[in-house]
């Protein structure tokens, strides 16, 4: 009976929700969106096409909706085509639905890590935001796969330090899928290095390579099948062109600097979170949000889709708050 209050807490959060996300996930996607284009990459594979391949006619800057991405879900985008979901409607039909399937699988993180503290109105206070915040609803409406990365991310942060390898796979996949979260890894590697029972060195450089093992795994067909492709893809976020959505340039298109040289003011604030977080000034949830802030904030590159990034560590960040312990 002790569990009753809490589960039946938690199931009229997500009834509430539910009822929100099956309105958007009514609405149409277009040739515009980046879903459409991950359907248009399984479908290159089911024809035998490398979808890597065609930034190799391009320069760089300019974007052509290349495949820039790990390749996971464009793995599992041609599997689910090749099980019957070929056409885009009966493909996005059976993807929206893994994709809320994550967003409540996010929720219910968060409520589950306020709920074993017995801070119940927090739980649901932080379900709730999650599930219905803006950001959250606007990648339910045009459905991205962001939902599955950052399940993967949250459960990393989760489950380290208490289980490192699991965490470490967690945040693998996490990365596999998209690499957003890649800025996260120094925190990763400080933390292993400050928890190392004798032997930091060892410890993380084994867990460099648990953070790489899955997208190193998933990406060896394409490297053996066109290296120069595949690597241009995944690097060029970080040459193309600046863009965004909302009309608000970054410091570093104002300076007019372009390509990696855009990048530096990012990567300086970022330097600067990582060298608290290794000062121990900034425990483990803090931290991971400050990095991603940055990102978002002083990446010349901003699209709408970034904000939930941030906004799934809200909910976590009271633990940092109030906590007393001054460890992870």
């Amino acid at each position: 009976m002790q569990f009753a209050k809490p589960i039946l807490i938690f199931m009229l959060v997500v009834l509430a929700a539910s009822l929100v996300n099956q309105n958007l996930a009514q609405k149409s996607v277009d040739s515009g969106m980046d879903i459409y284009y991950s359907w248009l990459e399984g479908g290159r594979l089911l024809q035998g096409e490398n979808p890597y391949a065609r930034i190799l006619a391009g320069n760089m800057q300019e974007n052509d909706k290349y495949a820039t991405y790990f390749p996971l879900f464009y793995l599992l985008s041609w599997a689910s085509q090749r099980a019957g979901f070929v056409g885009l409607e009966a493909w996005l039909g059976f993807w929206r639905g893994v994709f809320l399937g994550f967003d409540l699988a996010i929720a219910g993180l968060i409520y589950y890590h306020h709920a074993r503290r017995d801070l119940l109105a927090l739980a649901a206070a932080g379900a709730l935001f999650w599930l219905l915040n803006r950001w959250t609803l606007y990648q339910v409406r045009v459905a991205y796969f962001d939902f599955i990365p950052l399940f993967f991310m949250i459960l990393g942060l989760m489950l380290f330090p208490r289980w490192r390898v699991a965490a470490l796979l967690a945040m693998s996949v996490s990365l596999a899928f998209k690499q957003m979260a890649i800025f996260l890894l120094p925190l990763y590697l400080i933390w292993i290095w400050q928890n190392s029972s004798g032997r930091p060195w060892r410890d993380v450089l084994t867990a460099a390579l648990w953070l790489g093992l899955v997208p190193l795994l998933t990406s060896l067909p394409f490297l053996v099948w066109n290296a120069e492709g595949f690597v241009r893809s995944v690097l060029f976020s970080a040459t193309r062109d600046a863009a965004d959505q909302f009309s608000t340039p970054v410091l570093a298109v104002r300076l007019n600097w372009s390509g990696l040289s855009a990048r530096l003011p990012m990567l300086g604030m970022m330097s600067l979170i990582y060298w608290a977080a290794w000062r121990r000034q900034v425990k483990k949830y803090m931290a991971a949000f400050l990095v991603m802030l940055m990102f978002v904030e002083f990446n010349p590159v901003q699209f709408r889709q970034y904000f939930a990034w941030i906004m799934v560590f809200v909910p976590f960040l009271i633990n940092d708050v109030t906590a007393q312990e001054t460890n992870l």
